[in-house]
């Protein structure tokens, strides 16, 4: 149904799917997807941990715009790593216009991370976002497509207007996006607006048009992308609700399981009969981590299976090894389990997340942990009484959430994923010299299943393995 890889290699977590992850998934022929979130946040740590290995230095040397990486180079670089007690510099928190900086490093960040997950071969890669966290959306797009990137896939929202600004990208052009902000009235202007040739150092010719995938959860939202986007869609992901990290919430009425979990049924299931019907080429996720699984995505038309949970825990990733070690462990003995908590995201989308001790699954870990709301990510754009734009996380302290118009009960079993995931990743805040950020373990359910991947007497696996244990399935 295409000529696209038949593997598409999730694009997870905060920096789970990293470079090296991508890099080893794109050298064997399938698609390797970075996250593209928070990767400012992830670089700029990097870089106060030393830049172990010298890669972004490597990069950036390799970056068109010289002027601004030497001078977010000599902002940043901490030589040797900054002390293990020493606090991470916070980064200004997105807003709907700036600031500059933080878009100067949202561009070098997203180029960083492509490059890198582009070296030592030619085949193309990806790069994942949220459409939740809107205000990076447009200079971290650039920043990609100057690398080079080659497919673009977006979920947790709906990316109508995704498409055109990729065509605007490519030639250099401002490109808009639209700001969803709680309480707008009629006449607000909510348009975000990002010119490259403000932040541009010298010409450049056009840049290539990446593949762009909206990960889907029904035929509705498949259809309305198809036609009335406001540019191309190349095709589409279609992720199931025992797929890992945020999961679109159950269509009709809440219904719960007896552990307090969001129940799915018939309403939730995407029909692929309409979706062969759209002539686009779709990719099936959730469950599908199996050599089987990819036969029978085949046999209904699909053009292969997008993967995760299976790429989360190999040795590439970038999830601490720690986790890696325990939950495969888990997954050995039978005893790992994965919970669908309907409020632990400020987004309020579903999120899956691994019962992994040490972490804030664990509830008496996440009461203690101090209500702070220094990443931003997940916040809530509001419309002020005096009519401006401003944000609010329902994770952050109650009282100010309050103040800025929030509902008490919206901040009722909340927790910083931002931080949490930044944690995951092994870049974890401490505070006042002592106080460490705990990390969260996002997977789907096929977590249970990970034994699979793992030769005989091991207890670690490789990218390459699970690339071929799949593919088996064509056998």
């Amino acid at each position: 149904m295409s000529n696209h890889p038949v593997i598409i290699q999730g694009g997870m977590g905060v920096a789970v799917s990293n470079w090296k992850l991508a890099n080893a998934v794109a050298k064997l022929g399938q698609l390797g997807v970075v996250s593209g979130t928070a990767l400012d946040v992830v670089m700029v740590r990097r870089l106060q941990d030393g830049d172990i290995g010298g890669h972004i230095r490597r990069a950036f040397d390799h970056f068109p715009f010289k002027k601004m990486a030497e001078r977010l180079w000599e902002k940043y670089f901490v030589p040797g790593g900054k002390t293990e007690s020493a606090s991470y510099l916070a980064l200004p928190m997105h807003t709907k216009d700036g600031p500059r900086e933080s878009r100067e490093l949202q561009i070098i960040s997203n180029f960083v991370e492509i490059f890198l997950a582009k070296e030592g071969h030619s085949n193309p890669v990806g790069i994942n976002y949220l459409e939740k966290i809107q205000t990076p959306h447009l200079a971290s797009a650039y920043g990609a497509m100057l690398a080079g990137v080659g497919y673009v896939l977006m979920g947790a929202g709906i990316p109508m207007r995704i498409p055109g600004a990729l065509d605007r990208l490519a030639v250099h052009e401002t490109a808009t996006y639209p700001l969803y902000v709680a309480g707008a009235q009629e006449g607000d202007d909510n348009t975000m607006t990002f010119d490259p040739r403000e932040y541009m150092e010298c010409d450049l010719p056009p840049l290539e048009r990446p593949y762009f995938f909206p990960i889907i959860a029904s035929n509705t939202l498949a259809i309305t992308m198809a036609r009335k986007a406001n540019g191309r869609v190349d095709g589409f992901v279609i992720e199931g609700p025992t797929a890992g990290g945020h999961n679109a919430p159950p269509r009709g009425k809440l219904q719960l399981n007896e552990a307090g979990e969001p129940l799915y049924g018939e309403r939730d299931k995407v029909d692929l009969a309409k979706m062969r019907e759209l002539g686009l080429p779709f990719w099936l996720a959730g469950s599908y981590g199996a050599p089987e699984k990819l036969r029978e995505a085949l046999d209904e038309g699909a053009a292969g299976i997008q993967v995760g949970t299976a790429f989360a825990y190999s040795e590439e990733s970038g999830m601490r090894a720690d986790f890696k070690a325990e939950v495969i462990r888990m997954a050995k003995e039978g005893t790992a389990r994965v919970f669908t908590d309907r409020l632990v995201s400020p987004s309020g989308f579903p999120f899956k997340v691994a019962q992994v001790a040490g972490t804030i699954s664990d509830a008496e870990i996440q009461s203690k942990r101090p209500r702070i709301c220094d990443l931003g990510y997940l916040r809530e754009a509001y419309r002020t009484p005096e009519g401006e734009v401003a944000f609010r996380c329902p994770s952050e302290p109650v009282s100010i959430y309050l103040s800025k118009g929030g509902k008490e009960e919206d901040t009722e079993g909340r927790a910083c994923i931002c931080n949490a995931l930044m944690a995951t990743a092994g870049h974890p805040q401490i505070r006042a010299g002592k106080h460490l950020e705990s990390g969260v373990v996002t997977s789907g359910d096929e977590i249970a299943n990970l034994a699979r991947f793992l030769p005989d007497g091991a207890d670690t696996y490789t990218a390459e393995h699970v690339v071929n244990v799949l593919l088996a399935g064509l056998a």
